[in-house]
């Protein structure tokens, strides 16, 4: 691998030169005012992020799978029922870390490459007349499979239903590159990571509660400590943690909020779909298919690309790194060695974007597939010159 070639991963992504120094500062007391200074700059920047006035953010030392585990242990207790569909590797290891925790899952499962079914939701949550579930679990953007699935029809099938059931999203590859929007979709609990959208190394689980799920917690038994958000809450009010905070990360964090704001969120999220249907032009020119079943769920961050039947997809993964230095994403679970991963999120140009397809399109002309080398580069080229960005900063 070349630390000079970007990476086209769906995270960790690459990391602006600021940020990276952002994240490499001096020591400091963690227990002194200083701290304070980037803590609550970094808690309202997130929550500004995630489109809401009133979320209670709390940033852990963790990942995304630790803001997953605050979801669960800090509102519910052992036996409480929860709602998820499994459409993907990352639904499918939500569903089991509720199953370890004792939670009792009520499973849809789903076709990988197609979304949340909200409308079997609706069904469910109607007929759950003695509110047994207690939360309804939603995969925003789905990493392994590039698919989008619609977090506001949950809502909808959760309020058509009269249902109190909590609403747990992972936005841990959406938030911060696709629009989301934590209060108007009635979120209660949006669970992502410092290492995606936010551009920043892995290290940080960031998460939004709702007042509704803030009150859940007074009820909620399952074992909690390095979780505890009354804990990380009690020493936000003292601005500090209560054990040792990621310093240099939280600071970056802090960057890497007001780097996101000064672009505009919906620049943002344009340049991500810009950058994608490039993507997609190129997938289209090689006459191969994405995962993702339609166009109405695929993602913005990340194309999972089907390679023909018979052909191992891991070895387009394999064959850029040793060859060309350059990383893509191999498929995960029911789609391991069928799809490879173009991860198009984070610190993204439509420049770099081209450098990725054109590395993707040099290993599988390689591999000896049936593609015409510079068929998809070609495409993207003509997407990005119809298309192009309507403000460029140094953000992007």
């Amino acid at each position: 691998m070349s630390f000079q070639n970007p990476v086209f991963i769906p995270g960790p992504t690459n990391i602006p030169e600021s940020l990276r120094k952002a994240c490499d500062m001096p020591t400091i007391d963690h227990r002194s005012p200083l701290f304070g200074q980037i803590l609550h700059p970094a808690r309202a920047g997130v929550r500004k992020v995630l489109k809401s006035d009133s979320a209670e953010v709390f940033i852990f030392p963790s990942t995304g799978t630790g803001g997953w585990e605050t979801a669960l242990t800090n509102t519910l207790s052992a036996g409480d029922k929860v709602l998820a569909a499994r459409n993907g590797m990352f639904s499918h290891r939500w569903i089991d870390m509720c199953q370890r925790h004792g939670l009792n899952v009520e499973i849809v499962e789903t076709p990988w490459g197609q979304g949340l079914p909200a409308d079997r939701y609706e069904e469910i949550l109607t007929a759950d007349t003695n509110h047994e579930i207690k939360a309804v679990l939603a995969t925003h953007n789905e990493t392994a499979t590039g698919v989008k699935s619609d977090i506001a029809a949950v809502r909808k099938a959760l309020n058509a239903a009269g249902h109190p059931a909590l609403l747990f999203v992972d936005g841990v590859s959406s938030i911060a590159s696709m629009d989301f929007r934590f209060d108007e979709w009635g979120v209660d609990v949006a669970v992502t990571g410092s290492q995606k959208g936010f551009m920043l190394p892995a290290g940080l689980a960031v998460v939004g509660f709702s007042q509704k799920a803030m009150e859940a917690t007074k009820n909620g038994t399952l074992p909690r400590t390095f979780f505890d958000v009354h804990d990380m809450a009690k020493g936000y009010a003292n601005s500090a943690y209560p054990y040792t905070p990621a310093v240099g990360l939280m600071n970056g964090l802090n960057q890497a909020c007001d780097m996101l704001l000064k672009e505009g969120l919906e620049n943002v999220f344009a340049r991500h779909t810009r950058i994608a249907e490039g993507v997609r032009a190129a997938v289209g020119a090689w006459g191969l298919e994405l995962c993702a079943a339609n166009p109405a769920v695929y993602s913005d961050t990340v194309s999972a690309i089907r390679t023909p039947d018979g052909f191992n997809a891991t070895d387009i993964v394999t064959h850029a790194a040793e060859k060309y230095g350059v990383a893509f994403g191999v498929g995960l679970g029911e789609v391991a060695g069928k799809v490879f991963r173009i991860g198009h999120l984070g610190s993204l140009t439509d420049v770099m974007a081209l450098s990725g397809i054109a590395t993707a399109e040099m290993c599988m002309v390689d591999l000896g597939l049936n593609i015409q080398l510079g068929s998809g580069v070609a495409a993207a080229q003509e997407y990005y010159r119809g298309h192009p960005a309507a403000v460029q900063k140094d953000a992007a």
